[in-house]
């Protein structure tokens, strides 16, 4: 008897929206109980970054969902007791420590394909191994010293070797100092019943897979393949065998799956009105956030200055479910100076003066200043409910 295939949903795009978006822990209540562990273990990966305005991009992301926290607390929550590690997933991210046997498919692929051309003088890899065993986790400077001169690319062969052991899996950061890695061997850090890669490459894609799905909510074949940073042909692979379902999204040109748990019940409760970091995984998807929201997101940080529309660290604003500004935030004394703001329209003043009075009062700023707004008409309103609420 032939099995036929499960029904295609089809959602409408306020559904595929809303879906994302309780996914990504931003409708309906959060779970405060499971803190910022289970910010991470929610979303599946936090992406790592050096730039820091406000505060640094993973600090941003577990605020963005649950409000002021405590930044010590949350260094805490992914440091302590081995609960997350940091890998190559979307980018450098932090990642759930019981996701380590599912990257082994990358670990191997690095073992096999070294993907950078630093050279590593012989012998020097075996030495820093040989280091962290006999002396216990150590930066790469405690190691003999992480670059050769002031250039950021120009790596000592300690840093190459040890960048390559954790590549491998033989060794793991296991916490951040000053935002230098804290290197040590994956046999002392990893619970042993996670350590070995035992598993082989279609067992961790399918997991992968499944976990992208799960972050997103819905998701074309592109967008689960950018969240782990998968190949397509990988995704295509092990799809059909992944739990995901095949949906169809209105006006959305591409085939969508989606977590079949996330369609049982519809998307309720609360919006939350917060600013993004440009790295949070609801937007990091530059194609993914125009198709759904209709915003065009760039980090131009790397853009020379001159060339910059928003600024050098543009923050979306996120408020009732939708993208409704941006602001290009720094900080003077207790001051979070708002340097450049976009706003879509009269109505999205009270929200963006909302997030930016949250967003000061979490870092221990006690006024706002308003630099620029890009429609100069738009700037009465939007100082008129900063007047209110830091009344």
């Amino acid at each position: 008897m032939t099995t036929l295939p499960p029904p295609i949903t089809e959602l409408s795009a306020q559904e595929a929206r809303r879906l994302a978006l309780r996914a990504q822990g931003f409708l309906g209540a959060p779970d405060r109980r499971a803190g910022v562990r289970g910010v991470l273990r929610h979303l599946g990966a936090v992406q790592l970054d050096t730039i820091s305005v406000l505060a640094r991009s993973h600090e941003l992301i577990p605020y963005a969902r649950l409000g002021a926290l405590g930044r010590k607390a949350v260094e805490d929550a992914y440091w302590q007791d081995t609960h997350a590690f940091e890998y190559w997933s979307h980018a450098a991210c932090i990642l759930p420590i019981e996701e380590w046997p599912h990257f082994a498919f990358r670990r191997r692929a690095y073992r096999n394909r070294p993907h950078w051309n630093h050279s590593l003088p012989d012998g020097t890899y075996d030495q820093v191994v040989k280091q962290l065993r006999t002396e216990g986790p150590l930066t790469a400077t405690d190691l003999g010293g992480a670059k050769r001169t002031s250039e950021w690319w120009d790596w000592s062969g300690t840093k190459v070797a040890v960048e390559r052991a954790l590549m491998y899996g033989e060794v793991v950061c296991v916490e951040r100092r000053g935002w230098k890695r804290v290197y040590d061997l994956a046999e002392r850090a990893v619970p042993a019943a996670l350590l070995h890669d035992e598993l082989d490459d279609a067992e961790c894609l399918r997991r992968l897979v499944r976990l992208a799905g799960q972050s997103l909510g819905v998701g074309t074949r592109a967008d689960i393949a950018d969240y782990h940073r998968l190949k397509g042909e990988q995704v295509d692979a092990v799809i059909a065998d992944s739990g995901l379902v095949p949906v169809t999204v209105e006006g959305w040109s591409k085939p969508a799956w989606a977590d079949p748990a996330a369609l049982e019940t519809p998307p309720r409760g609360r919006h939350r009105t917060t600013l993004l970091s440009p790295f949070d995984s609801l937007i990091w998807d530059r194609a993914r956030t125009e198709r759904i929201f209709g915003f065009t997101h760039r980090l131009e940080a790397y853009v020379p200055k001159q060339k910059r529309v928003h600024g050098y660290f543009a923050m979306p604003v996120l408020a009732g479910g939708r993208l409704v500004g941006r602001v290009d935030p720094a900080r003077e004394g207790r001051t979070l100076v708002a340097k450049q703001i976009t706003l879509d329209g009269p109505k999205a003043a009270p929200a963006v003066a909302q997030a930016l009075v949250e967003a000061a009062g979490w870092v221990d700023c006690t006024d706002v200043r308003v630099e620029r707004v890009d429609a100069p008409d738009l700037r009465e309103p939007l100082t008129r409910e900063l007047t209110r609420l830091l009344a």
